[in-house]
C-alpha cells in the first residue's frame, strides 16, 4: 500500500479486515516491524479517537510518533504559482519535503470549509501532501473521506454478523451545526467495495453526492427504512445540493430505542462524538442495540492493520 487515501488504495479488502482481526487478538505480535520508524501526524482539526487510536496503533507496531496541532504551525500555502505576500508563510512543497526527511509515514487530518463544494471536493490539503510527499500518506479524515473510520465500520459489521445478506441503513439525524459528508461518503464507498447495498434515509434536500451513492437506495421514510434493518449507522451531514447548509432541524429524525425496535434486533453504530438526545436518545445509546463502543475500539485495530500493510510494503 503506497498511500491510504480511500478504499481504492486497498488491494485486498478481506485481507485487510483479517489483518485487523489478527491485530485485535495479538496487538504486539509485530512490534519489531516499526522499530526505528517515525510516524508524523498533522491535525488541522480537532480529534480524539483518530489521534489516540492511530498513535496507539503505531506504537503497538514499535514506531515512534510525533503529533502536531497545526494551529501552532505556520499558515501553509497550497496553491501553485502564487506570490506569497500575505498570511501564508510556507508552501506545501517545502513543508512536505522537509517532513519527509524526518518521517517514514505521514498522517493528515483536515476538514472542509463547507462553503464551496467544488473546492472542498478537490480535497486539496491531503492531495497536495500526496503530490509532494516521498513517503506514504494516511488519510486521518479529509474534506470528503474518512477511510480509517469506514474500515472500522466494516470490521464491526463483519464481527457482529454471520450473514452475507444484510440490511444496512445509513440514517441522517439532526445536529445544531453543519457537518461534513466525509463519514457518510466513505461509509457508502466501503460498503460498496464489500458488496453491501445501503438504504440511505434522510429528509429531502440531504441527498449525498451521486458518486458516493453509486447504486445505494434512498428511502425518505425513516421508519420504513429502519424496518428489519440489521445495522443502523447514524450520522448527520449538511446538504450537498445547498452546499454546507442545515436545511432543517427535524427532531423527529433523532434515533430512539423505539425506532430501533423496528429493526431485526439491529446494531446501532455511530462514529462519535455524538450529541445525546439530539442525534441519538439516551435510551438508544445505552441499549442492548448499541455497538458504538465496539466500533470505537475497532478504530485501533483497523488503524494498526493499515499501518502494518504500509510498513510491510516500504521495508
Amino acid at each position: 500500500m503506497k498511500h491510504f487515501y480511500s478504499v481504492q488504495d486497498v488491494r485486498d479488502l478481506d485481507d485487510l479486515i483479517l489483518t485487523a482481526q489478527g491485530m485485535k487478538a495479538h496487538p504486539y505480535k509485530y512490534q519489531g516491524l516499526g522499530k526505528g520508524k517515525l510516524m508524523v501526524l498533522l491535525f488541522f482539526n480537532p480529534s480524539l479517537r483518530t489521534k489516540l487510536s492511530t498513535q496507539k496503533a503505531a506504537m503497538n507496531l514499535g514506531m515512534q510518533v510525533i503529533s502536531m496541532d497545526m494551529k501552532d504551525s505556520w499558515a501553509w500555502e497550497f496553491e501553485d504559482g502564487v506570490t506569497m505576500r500575505f498570511d501564508k508563510a510556507e508552501h506545501i512543497k517545502e513543508a512536505a519535503n522537509v517532513i519527509c526527511r524526518y518521517a517514514d509515514i505521514i498522517g493528515i487530518r483536515s476538514f472542509p470549509g463547507l462553503k464551496n463544494k467544488e473546492e472542498d471536493y478537490k480535497d486539496q490539503v491531503i492531495q497536495s501532501f500526496i503530490k509532494y510527499s516521498t513517503k506514504p500518506v494516511i488519510n486521518l479524515e479529509s474534506a470528503i473521506r474518512h477511510p480509517l473510520q469506514s474500515c472500522a465500520d466494516l470490521m464491526t459489521i463483519n464481527d457482529s454478523s454471520k450473514f452475507d445478506k444484510l440490511k444496512i441503513v445509513l440514517s441522517w439525524a439532526p445536529h445544531p451545526k453543519a457537518l461534513p459528508q466525509a463519514v457518510s461518503n466513505s461509509f457508502l464507498e466501503w460498503m460498496s467495495a464489500a458488496g453491501h447495498k445501503v438504504t440511505v434515509t434522510h429528509p429531502k434536500g440531504y441527498e449525498l453526492d451521486d458518486y458516493f451513492m453509486n447504486g445505494h437506495i434512498i428511502e425518505y421514510d425513516q421508519e420504513k427504512a429502519l424496518k428489519n434493518a440489521d445495522f443502523v449507522y447514524v450520522k448527520n451531514w449538511s446538504s450537498v445540493s445547498a452546499y454546507g447548509q442545515c436545511l432543517s432541524q427535524e427532531d423527529k429524525w433523532m434515533i430512539t430505542k423505539s425506532k430501533l425496535s423496528l429493526t431485526n434486533n439491529g446494531k446501532l453504530l455511530h462514529c462519535l462524538p455524538v450529541r445525546r438526545n439530539v442525534v441519538i436518545s439516551d435510551d438508544a445509546m445505552d441499549s442492548e442495540h448499541s455497538a458504538i463502543y465496539d466500533l470505537a475500539e475497532n478504530r485501533l485495530h483497523t488503524a494498526q492493520a493499515v499501518i502494518y500493510h504500509i510498513l510491510r510494503d516500504i521495508l
